[in-house]
């Protein structure tokens, strides 16, 4: 079927929502918050874009009251912005934004690797192992796709390891916004070749049990990601002054 070309930022059709794996269980406005974010995050909704309400219910199939609903969690999430009486628009990435963002996700993730390099069991480990090896084969094919699903599990797992349920919630709370900076940023070779290189210093120091290590080298692996992607958005008189 030719696919008709339609203003930015608005949804394409066929319908978004068909059957997907994991998301039949969802009420309409939770899975309509999982397609939606997946669309801003692998960026096929660019930041900037208006989210037309009728397009959006059209293609999604779903009515404007769940949509809504959607709209405002995917808000809270710092995905999009609501606007009175005009469109929601998909949240541009601003530097100064940006660096507060990586600035917090930093310091957490350093907690985190410091509490899961005493807590962490070795089954835990041998699963960072398993993906490390299998996002390094992705790497050398050139494969971001699959590398950044693994890379975001990799992250969620040494949070997790942490058993720190706060720590675990305040990363979850900057989830959506950290891997839409993320993906942006690994779109730079270099910074991807630095960045599983980066990976791999983290993992060895977690099966150390060295928490001074995982923690500042997981840090530096967001701070350094975080200054790839300011690099990219502003020029480097700018950047200096962020």
């Amino acid at each position: 079927m030719e696919e008709v070309r339609r203003p930015r930022g608005r949804p394409r059709k066929p319908v978004l929502l068909q059957a997907e794996p994991g998301l039949a269980r969802l009420g309409l406005h939770e899975r309509a918050v999982q397609r939606l974010r997946g669309l801003i995050v692998g960026g096929e909704l660019p930041a900037g874009a208006d989210l037309v309400e009728t397009d959006l219910s059209a293609a999604l199939g779903i009515s404007r009251t769940p949509l809504r609903e959607a709209l405002k969690l995917l808000a809270a999430e710092g995905l999009i912005e609501l606007r009175p009486n005009r469109s929601p628009r998909v949240t541009e990435l601003r530097p100064g934004d940006v660096a507060a963002l990586f600035e917090a996700i930093a310091g957490i993730e350093r907690a985190t690797a410091e509490l899961a390099a005493h807590r962490m069991g070795e089954a835990d480990l041998a699963g960072l192992r398993a993906l490390q090896t299998e996002m390094e084969a992705h790497h050398r094919a050139g494969a971001l796709a699959p590398y950044f699903a693994l890379n975001h599990r990799i992250h969620g797992l040494i949070v997790a390891g942490a058993r720190n349920a706060p720590l675990r919630d305040a990363h979850d709370a900057l989830h959506a916004r950290a891997e839409l900076a993320r993906r942006r940023a690994l779109g730079r070779r270099a910074r991807w070749d630095e960045s599983v290189a980066e990976h791999r210093a983290i993992l060895e120091a977690l099966e150390a049990r060295n928490a001074d290590a995982a923690g500042r080298l997981l840090s530096e692996h967001v701070t350094h990601t975080g200054a790839a992607l300011l690099a990219g958005l502003c020029p480097p008189a700018a950047t200096d002054a962020a």
